[in-house]
């Protein structure tokens, strides 16, 4: 989780809402993203898109059994389809969204009962940290 916040980092730095994760198989981070909807000019461009894009490429697959997912913010609906299809077994997430948070928080896409992979949810890791981060960014552009 201490490698998703530091790319958080990296996406305010590049001017961007900053979210960073990380994929985890076998106790080494296959993935890595951060967010990058403008600077790619792509609306799916979410760090953890990112992160099972690479981890997809470096595991040579589009299932990533097994593997565990780390977010500096509870995914949205887009990101919470993404992780089911890829069949990441973990999703660990630090702040939750109350707008647009897909597990649980705003709306349920995550595990909702129609879905035919389950992931385990654990929240509120770093969340003092990641959510600070988040404010911090959202004050300073208003």
């Amino acid at each position: 989780m201490r490698r998703a916040l530091e790319l958080a980092q990296l996406a305010e730095a590049h001017g961007e809402v900053p979210v960073g994760a990380v994929v985890v198989h076998n106790d080494e981070i296959i993935g890595e993203g951060f967010n990058q909807v403008i600077g790619l000019h792509d609306p799916s461009a979410h760090a953890e898109s990112l992160a099972i894009r690479a981890a997809g490429q470096r595991l040579q697959n589009y299932r990533l059994v097994g593997s565990t997912l780390y977010v500096t913010l509870e995914p949205c609906a887009m990101c919470s389809g993404l992780i089911t299809h890829a069949r990441v077994k973990t999703l660990v997430y630090g702040a939750p969204d109350p707008r647009t948070g897909a597990t649980g928080t705003a709306i349920t896409v995550l595990n909702h009962g129609s879905m035919n992979h389950k992931v385990e949810v654990v929240s509120g890791v770093l969340e003092a940290e990641s959510a600070a981060l988040l404010k911090a960014f959202f004050r300073a552009r208003r």
